[in-house]
C-alpha cells in the first residue's frame, strides 16, 4: 500500500485477468484465511491443475537451516503465514500486512493474528527493525524466518497476497457488504455515511489502504484489513456464490491475481486441505491483533512496541492449539464487527 511508495517500491500495472474454463466446481474454500483464497476445487483433476497452475509460486520460501526453525507440531493443526503487498513482489517490497493464520486440529475454527507492520522486532542478521522490513531485507525466506523466530511457531505454508489483486475477486463476487457504525473515510478522501454498503473492488482497496485519517492509525488499518477479509470470506462462502457456476468461474479466474503460494504447496495439497475445511464458515474465523505496548521511537523511526511477555502467551496458546482459551481471556484483542 502506501508504504510501498514511501520506500521506493516499484508499482507495477495490474496483471491481465486470468480466466480459466471450468465445467463444474463442487467446493470453494478459503484456506489460510479468507485472505488468500488458497484454492478452488474442481470435479475433475484437470480443473484442480488448471487453477493451481494459475497461481504463481514463491521459490525458496523455506530455505532456512533446519536447526534455526521451530519444531513442527504433530497435533494436526496448521499455521499459514500471510504477507500483504500492494502489487510488488520483488525488490524492496515491504509487507504492509503481516498475519499468522492458525487452523485448529478439528478444522472447525481458524484464528487470524495480525502483527502491526511497524512492530519493532529482531530480524535475523539485521538486528532490530520494523517487521515489515524483513521481506525487503531478505525476501520470503527471511520473512518466514523472522516470524518463526518471533513466535516460536513453525509455518507450514506461505501466501503472499496482493491487495490490488483482490479488487478483481471482489468485483467477481458482485462486491462485498460492509456495515459502518459511523461515517468512514477512504484513502482517496471519499466519505461513506453510516450504514450498510456494498463495496466494489476499487472501493474495498480504498478502504483497506487508509490509515492517516483513522484515530489509531495503523492499528485501525489492521482492523480494516481484517474486516474486509471477513466480508470477502462471507461473500465467497455465501449461498449466492456457491450456487452460481458462472460466478464461481469468474472468481476462479481471479485467484492468480490475488495470491502467490510457496512452491511446496501442490495441487494435491490444496485439495486435501480444502476438503478438510469444507465445513468452515466466516463465523468460525476469529480475527485478533498480537499484544503490543503502545508506540514509541527508534531513532527517528516511529515504531510499535511489541509486548513480548503477553505475545508469548498468545503464541503458546497457538502452539498448544488452545487459542479459544486465550481469546476468551483477552477479548480486547479481538476485532469485532464494528470497525472504523
Amino acid at each position: 500500500m502506501d508504504d510501498a511508495i514511501d520506500h521506493g517500491t516499484e508499482q507495477t500495472d495490474e496483471n491481465p485477468t486470468r480466466r480459466h474454463r471450468m465445467r463444474r466446481v463442487l467446493v470453494i474454500s478459503l484456506i489460510a484465511l479468507l485472505a488468500v483464497v488458497l484454492s478452488l476445487f474442481g470435479a475433475t483433476w484437470w480443473v484442480v491443475r488448471d487453477v493451481s497452475n494459475s497461481i504463481e509460486r514463491i521459490p525458496g520460501a523455506f530455505e532456512i537451516p533446519e536447526e534455526k526453525r521451530p519444531e513442527k507440531t504433530e497435533d494436526g493443526s496448521m499455521n499459514i503465514l500471510l504477507a500483504g503487498l500492494d502489487g510488488a513482489y520483488e525488490g524492496h517490497a515491504r509487507t504492509d500486512a503481516v498475519m499468522v493464520v492458525h487452523i485448529d486440529q478439528s478444522r472447525e475454527h481458524a484464528f487470524v493474528v495480525s502483527i502491526p507492520r511497524d512492530a519493532w522486532v529482531p530480524i535475523p542478521g539485521h538486528g532490530k527493525s520494523k517487521i515489515n522490513a524483513a521481506y525487503a531485507f531478505g525476501g520470503p525466506a527471511l520473512y518466514v524466518q523472522t516470524v518463526e523466530q518471533l513466535t516460536d511457531l513453525r509455518m507450514d505454508h506461505l501466501a503472499v497476497i496482493d491487495w490490488r489483486g483482490f479488487r478483481s475477486m471482489t468485483d467477481a463476487l458482485g462486491g462485498v457488504e460492509l456495515t459502518f457504525a459511523e461515517p468512514v473515510v477512504m484513502y482517496d478522501g471519499r466519505t461513506y455515511e453510516a450504514g450498510t454498503h456494498t463495496l466494489s473492488g476499487d472501493e474495498a482497496l480504498q478502504y483497506v489502504r487508509e490509515r492517516k485519517a483513522l484515530p489509531a492509525g495503523d492499528f485501525d488499518r489492521v482492523k480494516r484489513q481484517q474486516n474486509y477479509l471477513r466480508a470477502l470470506m462471507r461473500a465467497l462462502l455465501s449461498r449466492d456464490t456457491l450456487s452460481d457456476p458462472g460466478r464461481l468461474m469468474e472468481v476462479a479466474g481471479t485467484i492468480g491475481e490475488a495470491a502467490r503460494l510457496d512452491d511446496e504447496l501442490s495441487a494435491t495439497d490444496m485439495v486435501r486441505i480444502g476438503l478438510s475445511l469444507r465445513g468452515l464458515r466466516a463465523e468460525d474465523v476469529t480475527f485478533l491483533t498480537v499484544p503490543t505496548d503502545g508506540t514509541g521511537w527508534a531513532g527517528s523511526a516511529s515504531i510499535v512496541n511489541y509486548d513480548q511477555e503477553n505475545a508469548r502467551l498468545l503464541w503458546t496458546a497457538v502452539r498448544d492449539d488452545d487459542v479459544e482459551s486465550f481469546v476468551a481471556a483477552h477479548g480486547d484483542l479481538v476485532t469485532g464487527e464494528t470497525v472504523r
